[in-house]
């Protein structure tokens, strides 16, 4: 009678072994990405909810939306990091603006915006700079080694 079962071996032998290696390496390799992902995700997800948390929805609806479709956006890339890393990563200097936008949304998307508002997207605008310059110096590494 012949030997029916499923035999789970190694991929030791196989003839890609060391490229399969190199390109698991390649893709994870270093995953200094996993520690700016998850912050950028929440920095977004926080920006998204701001308006809520602070209290400026209903004083400031136009700052609301702009807040609230920021935010999703910069979650949106964070998701968009961890997903497909070797793609995304080209979109760090976007974030890098955005960062820069939030800083300065509060006199141009608001109307007379008081000194909890203006702090909150400034902090926002910084974490997001900085994020997003974290987030090219992983990419630019990256490339490096490859």
């Amino acid at each position: 009678m012949a030997d029916l079962s499923h035999q789970r071996g190694t991929l030791a032998g196989h003839p890609d072994v060391t490229e399969m290696r190199e390109r698991y390496e390649r893709v994870l390799g270093g995953r200094d990405v996993i520690l700016v992902d998850g912050p950028v995700f929440l920095v977004g997800l926080y920006c998204a909810v701001s308006p809520f948390i602070v209290h400026f929805a209903a004083t400031q609806p136009a700052l609301l939306m702009h807040n609230l479709i920021l935010g999703i956006a910069i979650a949106l890339l964070a998701i968009g990091f961890t997903v497909a890393p070797a793609r995304m990563y080209g979109l760090s200097g976007a974030m890098c603006a955005m960062g820069v936008w939030m800083i300065v949304s509060p006199w141009i998307v608001g109307t007379g915006p008081d000194a909890g508002v203006i702090w909150n997207n400034i902090v926002i605008g910084a974490l997001t700079f900085l994020l997003g310059a974290m987030c090219i110096g992983v990419a630019a590494k990256s490339r490096r080694e490859t």
